[in-house]
């Protein structure tokens, strides 16, 4: 897939843990770590939008776009 979640280096940034973060926007901590892991294939705008509040981040912050033509050699 050609978009990463990069919910760990925000994390990491922000001195916050996952669990404290899945409190505060009111998800169970396995959702929010198959989110962290990318085991995920979707995600709510709404919880995104929790978590850029949250995190006080952009979406790309969380969220990355690689191009897999360019890291095929």
């Amino acid at each position: 897939m050609a978009i990463i979640i990069r919910l760990d280096r925000v994390l990491v940034e922000r001195k916050i843990k996952l669990n404290e973060l899945a409190e505060a926007i009111g998800i169970t901590n396995v959702n929010l770590s198959n989110l962290k892991t990318g085991k995920v294939k979707a995600i709510r705008f709404s919880t995104l939008d929790a978590i850029c509040k949250v995190l006080k981040c952009q979406p790309g912050d969380v969220l990355e776009f690689v191009d897999q033509e360019d890291t095929v050699t």
